[in-house]
């Protein structure tokens, strides 16, 4: 068996998928983002990266903040709508009947169907030249109650989290192991 080589690119899958929502609770924008993850664990930070020429690229560098909204199987329409349109045309909230959410940190609305909702305020934007990316401090994680277990833990097995993949959308599948259980001693 051998391995094809193309040339250099994005071809690190899958990545999640996002809507990054931005602007305020008038006016306000989603954005749709596969580009995303995290950075470092304390201070809790993560980025975004967001070409320029796109009509939230200014509004979230002007107000320096957003929220990264977690997309789910029925969210993945809306998901997929909001990263084609533009919100400089339309109202995406009100076009896939999305629902504005008062955060409790940043004046942008979070998407109220998003299974979690991360508050962030943007510390620097680094230009990497076809996208600028927006490095945030995560100043608070919103879970809907509905995905916390009886230990008060967050169940990412009940939100049916999608992912991106070369140009497709997949639900993620099931849980094969947790962190360190290679190593883990087994009990008789």
């Amino acid at each position: 068996m051998s391995k094809v080589t193309w040339k250099p690119g994005t071809f690190l899958y899958p990545l999640p998928v996002v809507m990054a929502s931005c602007g305020t609770m008038e006016k306000s924008n989603i954005l749709t983002v596969a580009w995303t993850g995290i950075l470092n664990t304390d201070p809790a930070t993560v980025y975004i990266s967001v070409r320029p020429n796109r009509y939230s690229y200014n509004l979230i560098k002007e107000q320096g903040e957003f929220v990264i909204n977690l997309t789910n199987k029925y969210l993945v329409r809306a998901t997929d709508w909001c990263g084609v349109k533009t919100g400089a045309k339309v109202d995406k909230f009100k076009e896939m009947n999305l629902h504005k959410e008062k955060a409790k940190f940043v004046n942008c609305p979070m998407i109220k169907e998003s299974p979690v909702s991360v508050e962030c305020k943007v510390k620097e934007v680094k230009e990497m030249g076809s996208h600028h990316m927006f490095i945030a401090d995560v100043l608070a994680i919103n879970a809907d109650e509905k995905y916390i277990d009886k230990n008060g833990a967050f169940d990412i097995s009940k939100c049916d989290l999608i992912g991106y993949s070369n140009g497709n959308y997949y639900v993620l599948g099931k849980k094969l192991g947790k962190f360190g259980f290679s190593v883990q001693k087994k009990h008789k």
